[in-house]
């Protein structure tokens, strides 16, 4: 049966033109699950600030979405950041995801920027423009004091106008069980949304796993270390992903946010495995089959 769990996604903007042009057939299989939003990413220090531009431009034009842009803060210029935001809001962008970022390694910090990402959210909220999402870790932001320390930094981002919070991925269900009780006692645990991660590539994914401080259990290594076909990684894959996304729907998450990398089938099948009964989509229906 059918259960009404809002869900959305996450795009990167192409680098190459020729993508660009089809990022609309990218989510064509997405917009089959009617999406509360799609998201599209932003590079460190607006690295990426151009392509993320065109990539909302174009999606823009497809009717009936909601869209969010990424927008950093971290090593750029308080009026320039403002200024993306300004454009997101002419092109039709209704939500911002406001993070702070990464500087880019080869550029000087630049001056007046937002210092943390509560300013940003201030300033954004000012507006009044845009629904605002963050960030936060079920398993604690690397460069966190302490647990403590990191609810208390997510408790800032909601009292400077954040609406909801987007986790960072992860795999370790325990962990979210004990995030979401600190964040019940904090008073805002129904505004964490899940960020899920379906596992395109153990080894992809491992690697990023360790540059954000997601753990990856050691029977989720042993279970990819027997698979020996692209089938069975398939299966391992969708039955993965739709066990974690179950569990944390039965645990009453508001939501379900998926990291799709641009390729979108995992996400569809997952969702259609859960019984959440998109319309057929030929693409993740040749998974399913794949898969079984």
């Amino acid at each position: 049966m059918s259960r009404p769990v809002p869900l959305s996604f996450e795009l990167f903007p192409p680098r190459q033109q020729a993508e660009m042009a089809r990022i609309a057939e990218t989510i064509s299989p997405l917009r089959s699950l009617d999406p509360e939003f799609i998201s599209v990413t932003y590079g460190a220090g607006g690295s990426s600030r151009g392509r993320t531009l065109d990539a909302l431009a174009r999606l823009a034009k497809e009717p009936g979405l909601t869209l969010a842009g990424h927008l950093t803060c971290a090593g750029c210029p308080r009026d320039v950041t403002l200024a993306v935001a300004e454009r997101y809001a002419k092109m039709g962008v209704q939500e911002i995801i406001a993070l702070r970022g990464d500087p880019p390694q080869d550029e000087a910090t630049a001056e007046a920027p937002f210092d943390q990402p509560v300013a940003l959210i201030e300033a954004l909220a000012k507006t009044g423009k845009f629904k605002i999402r963050v960030a936060c870790y079920p398993e604690i932001h690397p460069q966190a004091r302490s647990a403590e320390a990191d609810l208390d930094a997510l408790k800032a981002k909601f009292d400077a106008g954040a609406d909801t919070a987007i986790t960072q991925f992860f795999f370790d269900i325990d962990a979210w069980d004990r995030f979401i009780e600190r964040c019940a006692k904090a008073g805002f645990a129904d505004r964490i949304i899940p960020g899920i991660m379906p596992i395109q590539s153990f080894k992809g994914v491992a690697n990023f796993a360790a540059r954000c401080g997601t753990s990856i259990p050691v029977w989720l290594r042993d279970a990819y270390g027997h698979v020996q076909t692209k089938a069975e990684q398939d299966l391992l894959s969708l039955s993965i992903c739709t066990e974690l996304c179950d569990d944390l729907i039965s645990r009453g998450a508001p939501g379900l946010h998926f990291y799709t990398l641009n390729k979108p089938d995992l996400a569809v099948a997952t969702s259609r495995a859960l019984g959440l009964r998109p319309r057929p989509d030929q693409r993740a229906s040749q998974l399913l089959r794949r898969a079984v």
